[in-house]
Order: C-alpha cells, then structure tokens, then sequence
C-alpha cells in the first residue's frame, strides 16, 4: 500500500515509516527537515506543512498518518490548521483505506501548554467528523494519542534527574514508551483495524488515569 506520513524525519513519524518500510509499503514522507532515511520505498519532500501551495501531488494513497506536529510554535497552525488541510487534500476521498492522526493524552488532560492543549483537542472533533466523512468509502479515521514518549524533541525533561523523577511519579507503569512502541499502535489502527472509527486511544502508561489519591 502507499502511505502517507507526516513529520517523518525523527522520532514518532521516522518509526512509523520505517515500520510500513520494513513491512513492504511504499512511504511518502513530508518534514521540514532534511530526510533521515534511507530507502529503496521511501519518497521524501522536504518542507513546512503549513506552505499548502507547495505541498507535493501524490495520488492513490490508501494510508495517511498526520504525525507532523509542534510544541510551543504556532501550535495551532500546524498541529490542527494543517492537519486539517493535509487530510482534505489526501484523505478525504474515494479509495483511501485509513486515516490517522498522532494527538497527545493532553487532549484529554489539558495538562501543557494552553495553544498545544487546544491544538491536539481540535484533533479530537475533527477526528469524529472525517470519520463519518469517509465511512462511506469504507474507511476508518482514528486518533492516537501518546503519553510521554522517548523523543528528541523530549530529551530536555528526560535528561533531567529531578523533573523525571517528578513525570515518573505521575506515571504508572514508570517509564516512557519508545517512537517503535508508538509505531505499532499506527499500524494497528491503519492496517490491522477495519471497524473501530472515530476514536481517540490514548497510549500514555497509565498517566492519565493516575488519580494520586493519598491516605493517611
């Protein structure tokens, strides 16, 4: 099949192509980073998600996955604005087999910084609305949506004693998954998954159901 992932350069979006890769898929990938892989299968264009106009014509695509995000720079514009152009633009339509999008447990939290909170609850109607868009093609729309997961873009808190021993605290299962883990949750809900539509699965080590009830 051909897929289509967003922010493919490093960490959640790099694992997830690099799964259908090695599962025999065709990836397209688009970062604003220059590609870091390097594959027979893989197609990479390199630019913002947010400049519409230049966004490459790649037609057929059965599998989109919006992974492309930020945190704390113009959230916003292209953890919702230009998700919801991407997926107009490539997933809506006759043909596609599954549409996901990478969310965070902050959706349903509100626990971060206010425009990323906001940005990634957005993710959560649109989500329900493009699910009851293409159900008539056959097709799925899900989102998943991370906890704390080991990533560049997180070393700062993990690399630091004192505030992970704080997120550990919060966390259940005391520890962060892996980009690999987070992959194969995509691949499930794309490719596995042929019913469940219009949810939001939360992956996130038991943070969110902590309930830090204390008791003398």
């Amino acid at each position: 099949m051909k897929i289509l992932v967003t922010g493919s350069s490093q960490g959640i979006g790099r694992a997830i192509a690099m799964l259908f890769l090695e599962r025999g898929h065709t990836v397209f990938g688009i970062d604003r980073q220059e590609s870091t892989i390097n594959h027979p299968e893989y197609t990479h264009s390199e630019q913002d998600i947010r400049d519409y106009s230049l966004l490459p014509e790649i037609e057929n695509i059965d599998i989109l996955i919006n992974n492309a995000g930020t945190q704390n720079e113009a959230d916003i514009d292209t953890n919702l604005k230009a998700l919801i152009y991407i997926t107009e633009k490539y997933g809506v339509r006759e043909g596609i087999k599954s549409i996901l999008s990478i969310g965070s447990a902050s959706a349903h939290t509100g626990s971060e910084f206010p425009e990323y909170c906001a940005s990634k609850g957005g993710i959560l109607a649109y989500t329900k609305n493009v699910a009851l868009r293409v159900a008539k093609f056959g097709a799925t729309c899900n989102s998943l949506d991370p906890g704390g997961v080991l990533t560049p873009l997180n070393d700062c808190v993990v690399n630091d004693p004192k505030l992970w021993a704080q997120i550990m605290d919060e966390t259940p299962l005391k520890r962060w998954a892996t980009p690999e883990e987070i992959a194969e949750w995509a691949y499930f809900l794309t490719v596995s998954n042929t019913f469940c539509t219009g949810q939001s699965i939360i992956v996130d080590g038991g943070e969110s159901i902590n309930s830090r009830f204390i008791w003398k």
